[in-house]
Parts: structure tokens; sequence; C-alpha cells
């Protein structure tokens, strides 16, 4: 075994063990063309998603807000088992020529996570993509259909899944995310 790799492995195993790894690298979809950073900030809701680990709950939301620095402020929340549970990060475009390319963290140790607008209209639906690659030897993804609403039309729905399959990004896992009783006091 590579000796470097014998280093990284420990590493990976829990990323590996959340997620389905695909063989070679990463996928490059093509993003929003001519992306507005501005008009995507605000309240986006979990319609659907390829499963991810650090997400099990319900009523997954996120809020992004331009912060004074251009930064982004990334607050993510979700119920889980009756509770609120809420996180905050950090966004930034990762390169100015390419706004529709974001990198977040929640974490100040962590690198930057790719966050990819694939398309969006601002007031619908968005189409988010997150991929890292391990050594050029497989990728670990994930995919959301994001909604201002807490529902969109399943035609919306099946479209996206089309433009995901259609961008080289296997969606056969995705899954609809829980958006029922959110509105309800906890």
């Amino acid at each position: 075994m590579n000796p470097s790799f014998s280093l990284v492995l420990p590493f990976l195993l829990p990323l590996i063990g959340a997620q389905v790894p695909h063989w070679g690298p990463c996928p490059e979809p093509a993003v929003q063309a001519a992306f507005n950073l501005k008009q995507f900030m605000g309240r986006w809701f979990e319609i659907a998603k390829l499963p991810a680990q650090f997400e099990k709950g319900r009523c997954i939301e996120t809020n992004f807000t331009m912060k004074p620095d251009s930064s982004i402020r990334v607050v993510s929340s979700e119920v889980l088992k009756g509770e609120l549970r809420k996180i905050e990060g950090t966004g930034v475009t990762e390169d100015p020529k390419n706004p529709a390319k974001l990198g977040i963290t929640y974490s100040y140790v962590l690198p930057y996570s790719p966050y990819w607008i694939l398309s969006t209209d601002y007031v619908n639906s968005a189409l988010v993509y997150s991929c890292t690659d391990v050594l050029r030897l497989f990728h670990v993804d994930f995919a959301w259909v994001l909604s201002r609403k807490r529902t969109l039309p399943a035609s919306t729905i099946d479209k996206a899944k089309e433009t995901f399959t259609n961008s080289n990004i296997d969606v056969s896992r995705m899954v609809a995310s829980r958006q029922q009783g959110c509105d309800k006091t906890l």
C-alpha cells in the first residue's frame, strides 16, 4: 500500500462510510450561467437529496445571508428526534469569474467543500451539487433539490433529476426530504 494513502485512509473512512463512493474523479457539471449571488440569498428548503450522513432529520432548510466582507453566513437547520438543531457555517465564492461555484465550511479547521449551483430561477427552485475527489481514484458526492417553499411539483423534481443525470451525476438513490409538519411549534 502506498505510504501516503495509509496516512490518509483513517481520515477517509468516515467519509466513505457515510456515502456511496463512485469510481473515478468527480464529474464537472456546468453551473448556472450569469449567476447572481445576491438573488440566491435567503431561505431554501431541501426537497430531495442524495442521502447524506450529516442530514438525518426532517424539515431541513438553509438560510444564506451576505456578510459585509462578501462572505456568506450559512445557517442550516433540521428537526431531529423532536429537537430543532442548527449549525452555522461560512460560504465563499471560490472564483469571482465563476460565482455559482461556492465553497462552504461549518468548521474553522476543515477546508471549504464545493457547493455548486447547477441551476436556479432564484424564486422557486435550485439544483446544488457537491463532490469530493479522493486521490482521483473515486469520489463522494451530494446533490440537492431546493425550493423557496416546502414543496415542489413532481414534474419539477423529475426535471431536476434529469438535469443531474445529464451532467453525469448518479441520482438513482435520490430520496424525498421530509418537509411535513415543520411549521408547528416544537
